[in-house]
């Protein structure tokens, strides 16, 4: 059996994680429409909450604030310093133990420099200074400070170059001067792209000539250029980090590095190059470190650029500049400091925004703005209808989703199928009628049979009076302070789809009232905003309703009342609103008047009340009788659900009333 072996996948992104669902998304999104949001806003609050099985965006950039806060909270700075004050005492230590021990030497001359290791300043810049020129008795000690020399050269280094520090380690006099070298052209080809005189060729020798000592993978000047200044950019705002003591010590102590200040000329020069290249870099910004493990100089640079590097992430995670998209991502510094699961919800959030922007569920009205598109109503509109469906049937053991039978009980008959048809096949009578087809026409059915048009026979099911629904939905202010206004358009969207693909004979208008009552669409009452200006003119209301079905003489009307408050205006005969609150006789008077014409037409009329005012309850019981209509009171999370419910019991009855 060949050696089987597992490993994390690599190949891009990972086949095993779940689809992406917009169902949930544009659920989201059209509640924020539906709550006065503009769908563009609302797509963005989507990605910043994220989903069901999705982080979302601020979740991510949470985690990239804590890691950003771990790493100022777990270092410090003055690492190469501590690691000096080391090697400076092990050298003092050293020489003092052979100074000791050095029974040849003359004791005036132990004298001095005794004298002179004794009282050594304490800033460790100082005292290397003025060891710089000391004739070391200890072979042990001159080698600690050796050391230092070192350890200053591969730390400046390391700064700016990644990776220096350890590929200088043990370093000759040779490997020195090849550093010097690299830094001398590296400088000259700045100063020529700043005079804009470089050529490729110019480039191309760099590298054949120094391409070990600098960035692996470069392919142009741009791009070395791009590596280095942030580098660079990070070791300046690392000493910008550092107390003004720990910043004087280094620069004395950088004249030492390598034995030469020649190091810190060359560096200072690539440094101007790189700012003067890229200056919209952050070069002057420090940080404030407070944890106990100190960094050194290249080591203190990574964690800058680190840091840079997570503030690029929470930038392109907040989204808040011109143009972004979650296409700016960058998933592999993603991975680097939050893991694969960050990517997964990352890759997940980037693929709902392009498939919601390219799906069709967002669309330009003539006028430029983003608006929810039919595709994107009808599909909300089939979720909330099955969600309504859901808990009509746990509430009261009716069916689920799928509401058989609403487009009229099945008789048990069956008859051929026309043009149009869409109730559904009698599948054994239609496979009968295929096989006597075929054996008539000579042919063995045991053999396979082939089915047409002329075979097929569908389930007889019995008629429906035709309706015409009339919705009028409340939205006054008040229906918004209480938190109907999201419900409220929740069940339209709901309704209109049970009519549109389950009645669809039916004809149904969707008619708000405030301070005035206009008939609108769907998409209008989705979009349609809160606004304070007071009224409830239900009087204006019924009068559409009434002219509604005035059109349809031959369709049973149905009439679906959606209100929090008693009416508080009314339509004069000059078009105009009247206003008054409390409710006066008047406006009374008229809205009940124009209840008893639509009544007279025959209407269907239920009332869902909403809220617990007594006052509205006394009043819409008041207006039921009078029409011998239903008063429903649904809690906010049940009125869909109570609509549609009232609704198909409404259209079960005005069946059975004809079928009577």
């Amino acid at each position: 059996m060949d050696d089987v072996r597992y490993g994390r996948f690599a190949g891009g992104p990972d086949p095993l994680e779940p689809p992406v669902d917009l169902a949930d998304a544009l659920a989201s999104v059209a509640d924020d429409v539906m709550a006065g949001y503009g769908p563009d806003q609302a797509l963005r609050e989507y990605l910043r909450r994220g989903g069901e099985r999705t982080r979302g965006l601020d979740d991510l950039a949470g985690d990239i604030q804590r890691r950003r806060r771990s790493l100022l909270d777990r270092h410090g700075m003055g690492g190469t310093l501590e690691e000096v004050q080391r090697l400076l005492d092990d050298a003092v230590l050293a020489e003092r133990g052979q100074l000791a021990r050095d029974i040849t030497m003359d004791e005036t001359d132990r004298a001095l420099r005794e004298m002179q290791m004794e009282n050594l300043p304490d800033s460790p810049a100082a005292a290397v200074s003025e060891l710089r020129d000391y004739d070391w008795t200890s072979q042990e000690a001159r080698e600690s400070f050796e050391q230092i020399r070192d350890l200053l050269g591969r730390d400046l280094l390391d700064a700016r170059f990644a990776g220096m520090k350890q590929a200088l380690e043990n370093a000759t006099d040779e490997d020195r001067a090849r550093v010097q070298e690299m830094l001398s052209d590296l400088g000259d080809l700045l100063e020529k792209r700043e005079r804009g005189e470089d050529t490729d060729e110019d480039f191309a020798r760099l590298m054949d000539k120094h391409g070990d000592l600098l960035p692996d993978g470069v392919q142009s000047l741009d791009e070395l250029v791009d590596e280095l200044a942030r580098r660079s950019a990070a070791a300046s705002r690392m000493l910008a980090s550092m107390t003004d003591e720990q910043r004087a010590e280094l620069a004395q102590l950088s004249q030492q590095a390598f034995g030469s200040p020649q190091l810190q000329e060359q560096l200072d020069r690539v440094d101007r190059g790189l700012r003067g290249l890229r200056p919209e870099l952050d070069w002057s910004g420090g940080e404030t470190f407070g944890g106990d493990e100190p960094l050194g100089l290249g080591e203190g640079a990574g964690v800058m650029e680190d840091i840079a590097e997570l503030d690029r992430l929470a930038q392109q995670l907040g989204q808040s500049y011109p143009g972004a998209t979650l296409s700016d991502l960058d998933l592999a510094g993603l991975e680097k400091h939050l893991g694969r699961d960050a990517v997964a919800d990352a890759r997940m959030l980037r693929e709902i925004e392009e498939r919601m922007r390219d799906s069709g569920y967002l669309r330009r009205s003539p006028d430029g703005d983003l608006r929810l598109s039919p595709a994107a109503l009808r599909r909300l509109g089939k979720s909330l209808l099955r969600d309504a469906a859901t808990r009509l049937s746990g509430r009261a053991g009716q069916r689920d989703a799928r509401m058989a039978g609403i487009a009229g009980e099945q008789t048990g008959a069956t008859r051929p199928w026309e043009f149009g048809d869409t109730e559904p096949w009698d599948v054994g009578r239609t496979v009968g009628n295929a096989i006597m087809r075929t054996a008539a026409d000579g042919g063995d059915p045991r053999r396979g049979v082939r089915i047409r048009v002329d075979d097929v026979e569908v389930q007889q099911n019995e008629a429906r009076t035709r309706a015409a629904v009339a919705l009028l939905v409340d939205v006054s202010f008040s229906m918004a302070m209480e938190g109907w206004w999201l419900p409220m358009k929740r069940t339209a969207l709901a309704l209109h789809h049970l009519v549109r693909t389950r009645f669809r004979g039916d004809d149904l208008t969707l008619i708000t009232f405030g301070r005035m009552a206009r008939t609108t669409d769907l998409e209008g009452l989705v979009g349609l905003g809160a606004e304070y200006e007071p009224g409830t003119n239900l009087h204006h209301g019924l009068l559409l309703a009434g002219e509604f079905f005035r059109k349809h003489p031959t369709a049973q009307p149905v009439l679906l009342i959606v209100t929090d408050g008693e009416p508080t205006a009314y339509l004069t005969p000059r078009g105009e609103s009247a206003f008054s609150y409390p409710p006066d006789s008047v406006t009374i008077r008229k809205t009940v008047e124009e209840l008893d014409r639509v009544g007279r037409m025959g209407a269907q009329t239920t009332i869902f009340r909403l809220g617990e005012d007594r006052g509205l309850a006394r009043f819409v019981d008041a207006m039921a009788r009078r029409v011998r209509g239903t008063v429903v009171a649904p809690g906010q999370d049940e009125l869909g659900a109570a609509v549609v419910g009232e609704f198909m019991r409404t259209r079960r009855r005005g069946g059975d009333q004809r079928a009577g």
